[in-house]
């Protein structure tokens, strides 16, 4: 057997070739984000990221449990990644702050973004952006009941707005001028007149405008459903 078949054999066996790092759980979640990166969380498998890594998939089940872990993992590993700034009791600042922190973590594997509202996580890492949520919206003297629906709330406008910047942009709007006009005209043929009347800002799309206007019409939301349930 040549050198090279004999290592295509290790791997095949979910022994890593001679040289390289021993399969860890830090390395299956890097491979799993690879996968997503590349062609969406659809195409995760234990298959799928054991030939990113050149291993037997049987060899992934010593460190997560099945599709489920590699996407609790993955989840975890982004979540607990959040730099969550201190909150300063002003629900105007601390909401937007967490928004941010959030987004800026979540714009690094953007095909990663639905599985914050489908995973049901239970560690430290997954549940700590949740406990941020809650302690700044019961702070501001939220009552708890309200505090979960409020926190729901904020984390699928969240998403939402996310999945619509990295995703959806070309079907709601676009950015450069050509294409602007080339919208903006086949909007004004539709014949339906509130679509044409909002035709040359429907064929916009900015993505760092609409993300402020979301977490700005989410934060005035909580102000008032809290002012509501203080009255």
């Amino acid at each position: 057997m040549t050198r090279s078949a004999d290592a295509n054999a290790r791997a095949r066996r979910g022994r890593p070739p001679k040289g390289t790092s021993q399969l860890s759980k830090d390395a299956i979640v890097d491979a799993t984000l690879k996968v997503i990166d590349t062609d969406g969380v659809t195409a995760v498998s234990m298959r799928s990221v054991a030939r990113f890594l050149g291993v037997d998939a049987k060899s992934l089940y010593n460190h997560v449990d099945g599709k489920d872990g590699l996407l609790d993992a993955v989840t975890e590993h982004l979540l607990g990644g959040v730099s969550i700034p201190p909150p300063t009791g002003d629900l105007r600042i601390d909401l937007p702050a967490i928004a941010d922190a959030f987004r800026n973590r979540a714009l690094l594997h953007p095909e990663t973004a639905p599985l914050v509202l489908t995973r049901q996580l239970a560690s430290f890492e997954g549940l700590a952006p949740v406990e941020a949520l809650l302690g700044v919206l019961r702070s501001a003297g939220c009552p708890i009941e309200e505090s979960v629906q409020l926190m729901r709330v904020l984390v699928a406008s969240l998403i939402g707005t996310l999945l619509r910047e990295v995703q959806a942009g070309p079907a709601l709007g676009i950015s450069d001028e050509d294409g602007i006009a080339a919208r903006q005209n086949t909007l004004e043929d539709s014949g339906l007149p509130h679509v044409i009347e909002a035709a040359p800002r429907l064929a916009r799309f900015d993505r760092d405008a609409e993300y402020e206007y979301a977490v700005q019409a989410a934060t005035a939301l909580v102000l008032e459903r809290i002012k509501a349930s203080q009255a």
